[in-house]
């Protein structure tokens, strides 16, 4: 009989510059997995904070001193010479130029272009990566078809790249042409639509994917067999169970008070934040918020922001969002590095 094991805390970090390229260093000489690429970071000291840990380690290795850390995901690892609790954070601003203080590789690398091999634990996240910080919601009801699609128009000519379809006003028939449109506008624009589950499961598959209810997250047995799966969560119950079935994100909310749902008592920030601190799965937070929310959302653990009707007001700008996929506005002083 395996003895239990006590989890490891590991402060790591995704240093992500304006280009969107992610810094790895290979693991040093008579480590474990020596050889192997990694996001920087150490153990965490006893008594010591993930925050603090993360400033220690990267200052230790590699010579930078880290602006905000944003919290991300925390996952738990197997490895046969111990068992590890990642703190994934990501951080967006440094000073400092990168070197190796340890005698290890590094450098930043595009999502699409890692270097190999890469260390176990760190192959499940990549997923999350890459999605984008802005999840738009559609509103061809609200603001009327044609409007609507000429405003989707514009934000993907302006940098959106995640789209969800959510009708439930408009009869079927109508969602279907509908889906039929954001379909090749998306598809032309390189940005991924996803279809909410309120709508016809025949539908889902003429998109990229679906946005599960809290009500269909709970009846699920299985992740629907899609390439990406989202859901609506409420409470610690429905985002345990989001990561139960390995789905890609979740959407918690609402944050603040909504005329979408006038009933419905906001979570605050400080209650979002209990809850986002643990989540093994990528978080977008909603409700009450525009894109102005984003810092705060990330620094309280939230991948991004889902927005109604901010993501379409005329002439927004979704370009200076910064995200993995390379949106163009981090500022990060130290972002040189070997590639």
């Amino acid at each position: 009989m395996t003895a239990s094991r006590t989890p490891v805390d590991v402060a790591v970090g995704i240093l992500v510059r304006p280009d969107g390229r992610l810094l790895l260093g290979s693991r040093p000489a008579g480590k474990p997995y020596a050889g192997y690429w990694e996001f920087p970071g150490g153990k965490l000291e006893p008594g010591e904070s993930v925050e603090h840990a993360l400033r220690r380690e990267l200052h230790e290795e590699l010579g930078v001193d880290i602006g905000p850390v944003c919290p991300w995901l925390v996952r738990v690892f197997d490895y046969p010479h111990a068992l590890v609790r990642l703190h994934f954070c990501r951080v967006f601003e440094w000073t400092g130029e990168p070197h190796a203080r340890e005698q290890q590789s590094f450098g930043f690398f595009p999502l699409d272009g890692l270097p190999a091999p890469l260390l176990p634990a760190t192959i499940p996240v990549l997923r999350g990566l890459e999605l984008p910080s802005i999840l738009a919601i559609s509103a061809a009801h609200r603001l009327g078809p044609q409007v609507f699609l000429g405003r989707l128009e514009a934000a993907l000519a302006h940098g959106l790249r995640l789209v969800q379809l959510r009708e439930p006003e408009l009869p079927d028939e109508q969602v279907a042409r509908l889906l039929a449109e954001l379909r090749a506008m998306t598809r032309n624009a390189g940005a991924r639509l996803l279809v909410n589950s309120r709508h016809p499961r025949a539908l889902w598959d003429r998109a990229d994917g679906v946005h599960l209810t809290s009500r269909a997250l709970l009846e699920a047995v299985d992740r629907p067999a899609l390439p990406w799966v989202g859901a609506s969560v409420h409470d610690a119950d429905e985002l345990a169970r989001a990561g139960a079935l390995a789905l890609d994100y979740a959407v918690l909310g609402p944050v603040q008070s909504t005329p979408t749902h006038p009933g419905q008592t906001p979570l605050g920030w400080s209650r979002f934040e209990r809850l986002a601190r643990q989540t093994a799965v990528p978080l977008f937070a909603i409700g009450g918020l525009d894109f102005a929310a984003l810092a705060r959302a990330r620094a309280v653990g939230a991948h991004g922001v889902a927005l109604l009707s901010a993501a379409w007001q005329p002439d927004q700008c979704f370009d200076g969002v910064v995200s993995v996929e390379g949106d163009s506005s981090a500022s990060a002083a130290g972002s040189a590095g070997t590639t």
